[in-house]
């Protein structure tokens, strides 16, 4: 009877045991065994140097995954496939922890997503170093999808080269070329260069230049001084003082009040001629026609003078002449 009391309660531990280690176990991950996920593949044709199996997948920084798998397309879609025509791309599956429905969501709106340019690619994180997955919406004229011409396993997202990818790709591009140009004939070409511009200034005529220079700073200077003289004599002081004193006392003289009045007089004058001028315009008319006659009258004398002098003097009256102007 001990003894069989003795198995119930090593029994009876042994469960308390396993439950509380798998309650234990649940609480601190083993919750995600039963957590709904969205799993997916995509493939790269460029090194991804640095990611590993557990990296970090991101939706534009926001933890969302992990990396599950890295394979290649040669072993997992190409065995049978010759080796000139193995597309020898870099599978890459991961998994994002999501709720159902929206495992649902996407599985069910992938294909519009990479439609408007959803595509992942390869980061560094930070500082560390790190190579990360990243999902992010890219220009999808600019990163078309990968050709191939298997089954996916997995729901197939594009990818897009990364941006250190190009930056690696583009330094040896350059320094390629660099390897490629022709330093040594460049250096050739410069150092003729250098001559040429050195025997050009050699051929200059230093030594007439300078004199020339030198007679023109001369002659500045010589100019310089007469300018100082001509300000240092006492004639010009006396005449700007006079020319100072005139205008002060022009300034005292019209400030005078009978200045004042006399414009106004003059204007008041000016002003009456013009309106005696206004109302005898026509008397005025009259007197310059008989002045006009009179003057022609005085031209007709002096005519008959120069002809018949004698005549005009102790002969008898001469013949009657009509003046112009006067009835007979």
């Amino acid at each position: 009877m001990e003894e069989s009391k003795s198995y119930f309660r090593l029994g009876l531990f042994v469960f308390v045991t396993l439950t509380t280690l798998t309650a234990v176990l649940f609480i601190l991950g083993g919750r995600s065994l039963f957590q709904p996920t969205f799993s997916f593949e995509t493939y790269f044709d460029q090194s991804v140097a640095g990611l590993d199996i557990g990296a970090p997948v991101r939706f534009r920084g926001v933890p969302m995954g992990e990396v599950t798998a890295i394979l290649t397309s040669a072993a997992e879609y190409e065995p049978d496939v010759p080796f000139g025509k193995r597309r020898n791309y870099i599978v890459v599956r991961a998994k994002v922890a999501v709720s159902k429905r929206q495992a649902e969501q996407l599985e069910r709106d992938l294909d519009e997503y990479i439609k408007h340019g959803m595509r992942v690619q390869t980061q560094l994180a930070g500082i560390t170093g790190q190579e990360t997955l990243a999902l992010d919406i890219l220009d999808p004229q600019e990163h078309p999808p990968l050709p191939f011409d298997w089954m996916p396993r997995a729901p197939y997202v594009p990818s897009a080269p990364s941006l250190t990818g190009e930056i690696i790709a583009n330094a040896q591009e350059f320094l390629a070329k660099l390897n490629k140009a022709q330093i040594e004939e460049l250096g050739q070409k410069l150092n003729r260069l250098v001559d040429d511009v050195d025997q050009k200034v050699g051929e200059l005529p230093v030594g007439k230049l300078s004199s020339e220079a030198s007679d023109v700073l001369e002659d500045g200077r010589a100019t310089i001084d007469r300018i100082d003289g001509i300000l240092a004599k006492g004639d010009v002081d006396a005449t700007l003082h006079n020319l100072t004193a005139a205008s002060s006392r022009l300034d005292a003289l019209l400030a005078k009040p009978e200045i004042g009045r006399t414009l106004a007089n003059v204007a008041t004058l000016t002003d009456r001629a013009d309106v005696v001028i206004g109302d005898n315009q026509y008397d005025v008319r009259a007197m310059v026609e008989d002045l006009r006659v009179t003057t022609d009258n005085l031209r007709v004398l002096s005519e008959v003078l120069k002809r018949y002098p004698a005549g005009a003097l102790v002969g008898g009256p001469p013949e009657k002449i009509s003046l112009p102007g006067v009835s007979r």
